[in-house]
């Protein structure tokens, strides 16, 4: 295939993507040394990496400095973060969620932008308690709108961007560092559970950006997957579907992590295209999930293929990737996205108006912009 070819994945990668997918969506090389796998056996045993064919790696637990280790730290970090949020969550008076997106949603609200907001608001207590100085939240607050808003990045100038990260990473691991100094109890947040997982002589700056990413799952992925709910159920048809088939079929149309990238540690063969330790594998949700010979219709917004209980078996369904780093809290998560979209359904006469049908690609694909109205009834 010619450079020139590759080029478009850069220009349009979903378009290009959908050019070239084949019926059977197994591979589809997308740059000279880089290639996207669509074939779910291929992907889940990419992501598995039970052969040891690829290096170790956590899209989640990736830093400036590699790939964070050992591996018992981020176990105790995901097992303290799912105990966390599933305890948060259960703890929450009856109503609460109703009143919560009552009083923050009002009668319109621009989307997807309100969604991360709505997440990270809801979720806060989650990622800093209480008693944390008010200056981290502010600083917390500056990171989901000029960082995890689509296409927030690219409207700010460079300078402001390096200033943010600079300021960020001090804050940060200076809060981290002095949580490391204090005797060790159980986490009341997720930086506390950052803390706590690493040695003392683990560089704070890199506990840093393990933090973040915490924020940016909260804000980010949780918040895309809310606007993308709402924004299939509102332009479609299907509107009395249950609140579980809209978000899992969202997840399954438009996966938020939709690249999960590898690199080879050995020559191997995957799908009949040879692997060499020089390229890039990319297991790729977007297609492994329109994957024709695992989904009918697999390009249309189908919420009551949910009704088969098949479906939720699918290998074709790998929108929190697969194996030992797969989000551990897929299930609480999506069943909190459910929840909102269902409170949001019953607040009154809810219309979607969208503004474009391209979705924002970046290491996150967030939905196209839409407004929400709200007309509550008698």
């Amino acid at each position: 295939m010619k450079e020139e070819v590759w080029s478009g994945f850069e220009q349009d990668p979903l378009g290009f993507l959908d050019r070239e997918l084949s019926g059977a969506g197994d591979i589809v090389r997308t740059g000279r040394n880089e290639y996207c796998v669509g074939n779910p056996a291929e992907a889940r045993t990419v992501l598995s990496n039970a052969n040891g064919s690829y290096a170790e790696h956590s899209d989640f637990f990736h830093t400036r400095y590699g790939y964070f280790e050992p591996r018992s730290a981020q176990l105790d970090m995901r097992r303290e973060a799912r105990g966390l949020l599933r305890e948060y969550l259960k703890s929450r008076p009856p109503g609460e969620l109703r009143e919560f997106l009552r009083r923050e949603l009002g009668a319109s609200s621009r989307w997807p932008d309100t969604g991360n907001r709505l997440t990270y608001r809801y979720l806060f207590p989650l990622l800093l308690s209480p008693d944390r100085p008010q200056g981290l939240r502010a600083l917390l607050d500056q990171i989901v709108e000029r960082s995890v808003l689509a296409g927030a990045r690219a409207r700010q100038p460079r300078w402001r961007r390096m200033w943010l990260q600079f300021n960020t990473t001090w804050r940060l691991s200076q809060a981290i560092g002095e949580r490391q100094t204090q005797p060790r109890t159980p986490p009341a947040d997720l930086l506390d559970v950052v803390a706590n997982a690493a040695e003392p002589d683990r560089r704070q700056d890199e506990l840093s950006e393990v933090y973040l990413s915490f924020l940016f799952a909260v804000a980010g992925s949780v918040g895309f997957v809310l606007a993308w709910s709402l924004y299939l159920w509102g332009t479609h048809a299907r509107r009395d579907a249950p609140a579980e088939w809209i978000v899992h079929e969202a997840l399954r149309l438009w996966p938020v992590a939709w690249q999960l990238g590898r690199r080879p540690v050995q020559a191997h063969d995957l799908s009949g295209v040879r692997m060499e330790t020089s390229d890039e594998v990319v297991v790729c949700p977007y297609l492994v999930q329109r994957n024709a010979a695992h989904w009918q219709a697999p390009a249309e917004f189908r919420p009551e293929r949910w009704a088969d209980e098949d479906a939720w078996r699918n290998p074709a369904f790998i929108p929190f990737g697969h194996g030992p780093h797969r989000c551990v809290a897929a299930d609480l998560a999506t069943q909190l996205v459910a929840d909102m979209l269902q409170v949001i359904r019953e607040l009154g006469e809810v219309g979607v108006t969208a503004h474009d049908h391209r979705p924002t690609v970046a290491a996150a694909m967030a939905p196209p912009p839409f407004t929400l109205t709200i007309a509550t009834t008698g």
